[in-house]
């Protein structure tokens, strides 16, 4: 049983928090502060109950390695925008230094952690990297719903080291909502679902067999699939060992009421990430030195018809590399589609 945020004494106590606040930047600012503001109602919680509050978080894909582009540093000043409080930061989630200022905050003060991925130990759930980060609260809550599925450090092996752990107000809200309109969704039922990697999403894609009338893959996601379906993908990222795990949702899904759709074309670069050479193809005539990021114009075309069409609309993840100007038109023209429909409030 999850417990709740409500059900604890939290006055005077250090309570850490895992929250999403992977948000796109640029020039060190913060250009889109939405899952910051989803996270506000639980920290001004915590805070009213004179707490001592900890907040760790991802940005983008480090990979293991510090990086400035990918500090957190830009959202603790949008944070304390927000909060209209100042707050703590420390350039190192694990470091003494850093686990001392938790040690030390006041009531109502907050702490923002640098990147936890600024450490590769995060992505590979390490013991030891969870045990520091265990070190900073006494309390430890989960509120990134996100990213709580992905069996990292920060949400999976951290919860062994604590006594009291439970859900922040997010989470509770999105449960919630899960749990009522699951119980009897409106027609035609719609499943948006991104990201890179398929088994993150296997089982949020065969419990939606059946259910939904259609099932959007975005993401590099896509790209396997299409890939599973004999089309090739250049130099895109495609997960090979996970072909035939996709043709298998395939013809799951084949035999069920539920369809699933795939981009149409697509825009990216070539030869590498980052190159800049920007190139844009049908989803059947990819060249070998291209790599797809983001889906184009036709597929927006095609899942906006269909969005407009559903009655009962879930979106999970990215449609393509939305941190990257370049290749953030997909997700945002799927958001303003979903704005106009009142879906994203």
């Amino acid at each position: 049983m999850l417990r709740k945020l409500k059900s604890f004494d939290i006055q005077s106590r250090r309570v850490l928090i895992r929250v999403d606040f992977n948000v796109p930047i640029d020039n060190d600012i913060v250009i889109d502060d939405y899952r910051i503001r989803e996270t506000i109602p639980t920290i001004k919680h915590c805070l009213d109950q004179g707490a001592k509050v900890i907040l760790m978080s991802h940005l983008g894909r480090p990979k293991g390695k510090i990086n400035p582009k990918f500090s957190l540093m830009p959202v603790g000043e949008k944070l304390a925008e927000l909060l209209e409080i100042p707050i703590k930061f420390s350039q190192d989630c694990v470091s003494d230094d850093a686990i001392d200022v938790s040690h030390n905050l006041q009531s109502g003060e907050v702490h923002l952690l640098e990147n936890l991925r600024f450490y590769s130990e995060e992505i590979e759930n390490n013991n030891e990297f969870a045990t520091k980060l265990s070190k900073h609260g006494e309390i430890y809550l989960n509120d990134a719903f996100g990213t709580a599925h992905r069996e990292h450090a920060s949400n999976v092996g951290i919860v062994h080291h604590f006594m009291h752990k439970g859900i922040g107000l997010l989470i509770e809200k999105e449960l919630k909502f899960l749990s009522d309109t699951l119980k009897d969704p409106l027609a035609p039922v719609l499943l948006i679902i991104g990201g890179a990697k398929i088994d993150t999403k296997i089982d949020v894609i065969h419990n939606f067999l059946d259910l939904a009338d259609n099932i959007i893959i975005g993401g590099a996601m896509a790209n396997t699939f299409l890939a599973a379906n004999g089309y090739n993908m250049g130099k895109s990222l495609v997960e090979t060992d996970k072909l035939e795990i996709a043709k298998r949702i395939l013809l799951d899904a084949s035999k069920t009421k539920t369809k699933i759709i795939l981009p149409i074309d697509f825009n990216g670069e070539l030869d590498e990430f980052g190159s800049g050479n920007l190139k844009y193809a049908n989803y059947d005539d990819i060249k070998k030195n291209m790599i797809c990021e983001d889906i184009g114009e036709l597929s927006v075309n095609l899942f906006a018809d269909i969005i407009s069409k559903s009655k009962t609309i879930f979106w999970n993840g990215k449609i393509g590399v939305a941190e990257n100007k370049d290749f953030a038109f997909g997700t945002e023209k799927i958001s303003i589609e979903l704005l106009r429909m009142n879906v994203l409030q």
